[in-house]
């Protein structure tokens, strides 16, 4: 970094922090870094708020549909009725009424093999609508554990430039070198404020994730046990 000059030749150090002037005054390297950390930002940003909205409309959208369905007579008209919508509760209801049409089919039934069928089918189902809707998650789990070393990357690479800049100068003095320590600390800065949000949002979504699975799981085994007395029938 060169200081700004006086008139009569005399350097100054600037009296505030300027973000801005910092990652102008940086390394093309740390640059390099603070961008990226900056698209990671917005990124993680813009994930949380996409996630946030729809496992809102997700969960209002599950509610109708579930208390819609205990109270239909008609499974079949109703899920046909329903069909194109994007419910987790509607594709899981599908998979179990899929399995039970395959082994209800011939002319005998094995009862206890179409129950461990139904199973295997309902869970499948509910993992896979789970493992879709955390899919984008992994992002912000990446962001949180990365993006702080690769702040502080830039802030290594910052500071060996620095001290060559001190040998280049053979001037030790603090007004030479703290300016470039503040532009690769700024990197480490911009890291952190990546990472934080991405972490407290993984781990609050996550949970809702795991609670909206529970939620799935219940209604597939009620499903499960509607389909049983079917068969006892």
């Amino acid at each position: 970094m060169i200081l700004p000059m006086l008139a009569n030749g005399v350097s100054f150090a600037p009296t505030s922090l300027n973000p801005v002037q910092l990652f102008l005054d940086a390394d093309y390297v740390v640059q390099g870094v603070m961008v990226g950390l900056v698209l990671a930002s917005v990124w993680t940003w813009t994930i949380i708020i996409g996630f946030s909205l729809k496992m809102g409309s997700t969960q209002r959208a599950c509610d109708k549909y579930e208390r819609a369905f205990w109270e239909t007579r008609d499974i079949d008209a109703f899920q046909k009725e329903q069909k194109g919508k994007d419910l987790p509760s509607m594709r899981v209801a599908n998979a179990a009424l899929a399995e039970w049409r395959r082994s209800t089919n011939g002319k005998t039934i094995d009862r206890e093999g179409t129950r461990q069928r139904l199973t295997t089918a309902l869970d499948g189902a509910v993992v896979q609508e789970t493992d879709a809707l955390a899919s984008r998650l992994n992002f912000l789990a990446t962001v949180g554990s990365v993006a702080p070393f690769v702040g502080l990357f830039g802030t290594v690479w910052g500071i060996m430039d620095s001290f060559f800049n001190i040998g280049a100068q053979q001037n030790s003095s603090l007004a030479v070198v703290a300016p470039g320590i503040s532009e690769a600390l700024f990197a480490t800065a911009i890291g952190l404020f990546a990472a934080i949000p991405a972490v407290i949002a993984y781990n609050r979504f996550s949970h809702r994730v795991n609670r909206f699975e529970t939620r799935l799981y219940r209604f597939a085994d009620r499903f499960h046990a509607s389909l049983s007395r079917e068969l006892e029938a």
